[in-house]
């Protein structure tokens, strides 16, 4: 049995630095609408200060995730910790469901009661919050589809963006026109726009967390490489899951003819992976067998 690592996929070596910044402003803008929130008695920015205040946990629980990722493995976890950031995308979706089933609760109590806002300052307030968001959004979407993490995090800075943009267009016309059901109205609307970007995350995470085969991965695409390799008869036994949210893993059961020597062996070995290294698999564990072997296990994934 041939075990080797090969190349990581590359990961933005500013991803740190902007998980960092956007703690820090997010967590000063947070101070900054809390306080607001109660100065004016407005309920809507007491909420979306609660909002933000989930996405700094979130961003601290993703670098988190980094930090561990990057500890080495030992004897109790031989992957090391790199499964931690598949754990925290995930922790990260079910946080915006609550996030959403807070929203969803205050928009609620609003049917049964009348709040008097001051639109005008919840305008400014929350389009300072715009800024803030938009601002932290921008230092991950370069690299948001390289990550879930860093694609959650983008996620929860954006559905903050438009949590503060309602804010803003309601407070415009409460101010105006007084129309305080309004906050209740644009509510329902954000609850939509996160939910849908949401789900997706979440039935990503939940996959991966179950060991399904990343969506960058195409099994029949692997299979096929594997088969063209010279030397390959057939594989079996093939398991394909993601070790991190930016490293998958595969093991296989590799049949060669008969006779085949060591060092075809290796040379074949060699080709297999450098092939699975153009279809996202970064870690290959192979078993080689023989024609002529009966191999007694079964397994749902194969050549043939």
């Amino acid at each position: 049995m041939a075990h080797e690592h090969h190349h990581h996929s590359p990961v933005a070596s500013n991803i740190n630095r902007a998980f960092i910044i956007g703690i820090i402003i997010n967590a000063l803008y947070v101070v900054i609408e809390f306080g607001a929130g109660f100065y004016y008695d407005s309920l809507s920015l007491i909420s979306d200060a609660g909002h933000n205040l989930s996405d700094v946990a979130a961003l601290a629980l993703a670098l988190l995730a980094f930090r561990l990722a990057k500890v080495k493995a030992n004897e109790k976890f031989t992957y090391g910790y790199r499964k931690s950031t598949i754990l925290v995308s995930l922790v990260n979706s079910v946080v915006l469901f609550i996030t959403i089933g807070g929203i969803l609760w205050e928009s609620m109590n609003r049917l049964h009661t009348s709040v008097i806002l001051e639109g005008s300052a919840i305008s400014v307030v929350a389009g300072i919050g715009i800024f803030i968001n938009a601002v932290s959004a921008f230092l991950f979407f370069k690299d948001k589809e390289s990550d879930l993490n860093v694609k959650g995090a983008y996620l929860h800075l954006m559905a903050d963006a438009a949590v503060s943009f309602g804010v803003v267009i309601s407070g415009v016309l409460i101010s105006i026109y007084h129309f305080y059901w309004l906050d209740m109205v644009m509510s329902l609307v954000i609850v939509g726009v996160i939910f849908y970007s949401t789900w997706k995350l979440f039935k990503v995470s939940l996959s991966l967390t179950l060991d399904g085969v990343p969506r960058n991965v195409d099994v029949n695409q692997v299979i096929s490489e594997i088969k063209e390799v010279k030397g390959v008869k057939d594989i079996h036994h093939l398991h394909i899951w993601a070790m991190s949210t930016t490293q998958n893993a595969l093991t296989a059961h590799v049949i060669v003819q008969s006779g085949t020597t060591i060092e075809q062996l290796n040379n074949i070995k060699k080709n297999i992976k450098h092939e699975l290294e153009h279809v996202n698999i970064n870690h290959a564990t192979l078993e080689f067998e023989t024609e002529d072997e009966n191999c007694c296990d079964t397994n749902l994934i194969s050549g043939t």
